[in-house]
């Protein structure tokens, strides 16, 4: 972990130098010079300090989270302006370099092309985007809330759950929590889609259990006709933390599941439950988390399955999205909408309704955000209720998901 806290440091502080040229080719007040160059070594410093008290199992604290959010800002600060610097430098080189080949001899074209400030003033404002829009996600975006609306058509619906309303959220992350006005206007907000069930797929907290100790009766207020129910995510083990003994984590993982059962939640471990309406029946199914790649892999389908039949209307729970990509869209049983988060469309990109959809994390998940469909079953990748590591959202707001269930009509 420390060499890669000394590879970010050398990043942002060649990142700065460079951004830094920028900066001074326009401002000539030295005070103004110095007090830049101050505030990136202040950040610096700060974040490092963070960090140098950091207790893994007590997680992020509110000063190491505003202090994170900083950092990456003024990184991103230096590295846009200062990107641009250096591309500047490069040309420049080359000309004085092409220069100094065509005069050869003359005696001139020796010295070296000054920095164009209108080149700088590009940098600076190009930089200031997305230094602009990181500051704002951790002041407003963390806590702007949507709530996205799905009909979703299905042959096989049982007749009395058409226009069934299934509310999800996801990636609650209490620990990164700042705002309990917030919060609970939230958890209102969830209410008031007055959907007959609420789903929760993973990630009650970032590290320990102790982090929902403070927001245990907000979420208890969480409440649907056919009840709350909700599956692991990978930062519900404690797996992020440092323990003393495998008892620690074990009774730190008893203690999250005791914590949703007073909440009234219905924990879904490699389970299900059947959800049933005018004699009819859908099956709800839950898995523990299984995750391609590094990730815990303590879901099993199969076992989950158990309870049903094959030719149930089944509504899974996973908590990440590389499970229905990995085993369940061609699972021998056809699992009709799958339910997942985990991803949080990375708390940064862009999003225009018909016109655009990316973030950074499209490179590591096929399936990252809203709703896909793939041999004929249904997928919705919940952009998470809460945010860890970066204190902010941008352009990648926090989801809450409703979705209908409609019967597919025969047309003539």
């Amino acid at each position: 972990m420390s060499r890669f806290f000394i590879f970010l440091g050398i990043v942002y502080l060649i990142g700065a130098f460079y951004g830094f040229q920028a900066f001074r080719t326009l401002i000539k007040n030295p005070w103004l010079q110095g007090a830049y160059i101050l505030i990136f070594l202040l950040v610096l410093g700060n974040i490092y300090f963070q960090f140098t008290g950091y207790e893994r199992s007590q997680g992020m604290s509110s000063a190491m989270s505003l202090s994170v959010g900083v950092f990456l800002a003024f990184m991103t600060l230096g590295f846009v302006s200062g990107s641009v610097m250096l591309i500047e430098d490069v040309i420049r080189f080359f000309g004085w370099v092409l220069k100094k080949i065509v005069n050869a001899g003359s005696g001139t074209g020796m010295h070296f092309p000054e920095r164009r400030k209108f080149v700088s003033q590009v940098a600076l404002v190009l930089a200031s985007i997305p230094f602009a829009s990181l500051l704002y996600g951790m002041y407003k975006g963390k806590y702007n809330y949507r709530v996205l609306r799905y009909v979703l058509e299905f042959d096989d619906l049982p007749e009395a759950f058409n226009g069934y309303r299934i509310t999800q959220i996801s990636d609650i992350h209490s620990g990164s929590f700042d705002d309990a006005a917030k919060v609970k206007y939230a958890v209102n907000l969830v209410n008031e889609q007055q959907s007959d069930v609420i789903l929760f797929t993973g990630d009650m907290v970032n590290n320990v259990a102790s982090e929902m100790h403070p927001w245990k009766e907000v979420f208890s207020a969480l409440q649907a006709k056919d009840g709350v129910f909700s599956v692991l995510g990978n930062h519900d083990y404690g797996d992020y933390a440092e323990w003393d003994t495998e008892d620690d984590k074990a009774a730190n993982l008893e203690d999250l599941k005791r914590i949703q059962r007073e909440m009234g939640f219905d924990l879904l471990l490699n389970e299900s439950r059947y959800l049933e309406r005018d004699g009819q029946k859908i099956a709800l199914v839950g898995v523990e988390n299984w995750g391609a790649g590094g990730f815990k892999k303590a879901g099993d389908l199969d076992h989950a399955l158990s309870g049903v039949a094959a030719d149930d209307f089944k509504v899974l729970m996973s908590h990440d999205p590389s499970h229905w990509e990995s085993q369940v869209i061609n699972h021998p049983w056809h699992v009709h909408l799958t339910l997942s988060g985990h991803t949080h469309g990375m708390q940064f990109g862009v999003e225009i309704p018909g016109w655009i959809k990316w973030s950074p994390v499209k490179y590591r998940y096929k399936y990252w955000a809203g709703i896909y469909k793939e041999l004929g079953q249904y997928i919705n990748v919940n952009r998470g209720f809460g945010y860890i590591g970066y204190p902010g959202r941008v352009g990648i707001w926090p989801e809450i998901s409703v979705i209908e269930l409609r019967k597919k009509r025969e047309t003539v």
